[in-house]
């Protein structure tokens, strides 16, 4: 790998972050592996120690800025430490940190009445939690209570929790221990246009990947199931995007099997995906479940399961229960993020700044015969890194030496996928046109330099 990249330098910023005076790196590193559990994985060969943040940037302990690109795992949605969600968070704070929703708060009420407006209309009981995997987890206990059917359906490729009920959802070996999980859980094909049996050239793609649910459905459960879980772009996976009507066909086969559509948003919702607020819409669908958490507090422990009123009375048989679920503070940083992404038009900026992305990702695809397939949409993107175009091998140590080398350039970025090959490009809604002309210099580098 060479190392002799050309330095691209960051767009300035009127920040000034605070001259850090806390432990030292070696310190943290100590009282980390300490104290702390040893599954807990780093990025980077060397680890970075990040100390403070301001919207799309990041600092580290030696006052060194980065573009964040990768938004805390997609996570922060209108930006680090934003002045109008901090706000809110102090001023509640200062009033009432905690009381559980056995008791009456505005907080919660507000905030349940402000999310369910943007959903389609029926889309109108909320349940709040602090986490994906307890969003999808829940989803799953309401579509078997709802239904009385057992059997639930999920992609191959997906991810949808790291909760031992969840990762049985979840279809990508790299997040599955050897334990047992997959109880009722059945996985259908992967619409995987760029690796799978058909391809964007064939316009019935959608209804051939469709028909696996179909025969799944037939073959592998009673005919009758409780419900069907699918991200509407495959996150962790590697930003895999269906054919277009993919979920059209996929949602009538369910429905006529008895089952609930559940979409999780947890990456795709907010306007991220840029032409739509809600990833689902992209497919012209509506769920009959959403799950939505990670951008949803913009980093604060927030997450919820929307669903319809007839649906939610299932729950109502038994005594159901979250302590933290609705936390006043958590609830007026969810509002204060639906706020400020409609005031600052987060979603028309990330469809902006995401289709020059793509556009010029695309270009250096023409460029760099490593790069197989560019997707997504709006800031919702993925790079896959091929050996070989028509083979198309993994080429999985490159994308692991691009990681590394955006980095030393001050670029973050994730990646993912089932062989590791996939650059994931998900920053701050907040992003400027400067962030990603600096974005694709820094990448165009890279590439050049393996």
């Amino acid at each position: 790998m060479s190392t002799t990249l050309s330095k691209i330098s960051l767009p300035e910023s009127s920040y000034q972050a605070s001259d850090y005076k806390g432990l030292s790196f070696d310190e943290v590193s100590a009282l980390r592996k300490k104290y702390l559990t040893p599954s807990l994985l780093t990025y980077y060969q060397k680890p970075l120690m990040i100390v403070e943040g301001k919207m799309q940037y990041l600092w580290d302990d030696k006052g060194r800025r980065y573009l964040d690109g990768f938004a805390g795992i997609v996570t922060v949605s209108v930006g680090h430490c934003h002045p109008k969600v901090n706000a809110a968070i102090m001023e509640q704070m200062q009033k009432l940190q905690h009381t559980t929703n056995i008791y009456l708060n505005p907080a919660i009420a507000e905030y349940a009445e402000a999310l369910a407006s943007r959903m389609p209309d029926g889309l109108e009981v909320c349940y709040f939690c602090n986490s994906g995997s307890e969003a999808n987890d829940l989803a799953m206990l309401m579509a078997r209570a709802y239904t009385k059917n057992y059997d639930i359906l999920a992609l191959r490729n997906c991810y949808h929790g790291g909760s031992n009920s969840t990762m049985g959802l979840t279809a990508h070996q790299n997040w599955k221990f050897n334990v047992p999980h997959n109880h009722g859980v059945h996985h259908a094909m992967n619409p995987n246009p760029y690796r799978g049996t058909w391809g964007w050239d064939d316009p019935d793609a959608g209804a051939k990947y469709a028909y696996d649910v179909k025969d799944l459905i037939q073959h592998g459960t009673s005919g009758k199931i409780a419900g069907f879980f699918s991200e509407t772009m495959q996150g962790v996976g590697g930003t895999v995007v269906y054919p277009h009507d993919y979920l059209q066909h996929a949602y009538k086969h369910v429905r006529e099997a008895g089952g609930l559509c559940i979409a999780d948003e947890v990456q795709t919702a907010f306007g991220r995906t840029g032409t739509h607020y809600w990833g689902f819409e992209t497919q012209g669908v509506v769920p009959d479940i959403v799950t939505l958490a990670k951008g949803i507090g913009n980093g604060i422990p927030l997450a919820a399961v929307v669903t319809r009123p007839e649906i939610a009375q299932a729950m109502t048989t038994r005594t159901h229960f979250n302590t933290y679920g609705g936390n006043p503070i958590s609830c007026v940083a969810g509002k204060a993020v639906l706020e400020v992404i409609d005031e600052e038009k987060l979603q028309e900026n990330a469809l902006i700044v995401g289709n020059y992305l793509i556009t010029e990702l695309k270009k250096l695809q023409d460029r760099h015969n490593i790069i197989g397939d560019v997707r997504g949409s709006g800031l919702m993107i993925g790079v896959e890194l091929v050996k070989d175009r028509d083979s198309k091998e993994p080429a999985s140590e490159a994308c692991a030496q691009v990681f590394e080398l955006a980095k030393d350039q001050g670029l973050l970025i994730g990646k993912g996928g089932l062989f590791g090959n996939c650059l994931r490009i998900k920053p701050p809604l907040c992003i400027s046109m400067k962030d990603a002309e600096f974005m694709v210099s820094v990448l165009d580098s890279c590439f050049q330099s393996l």
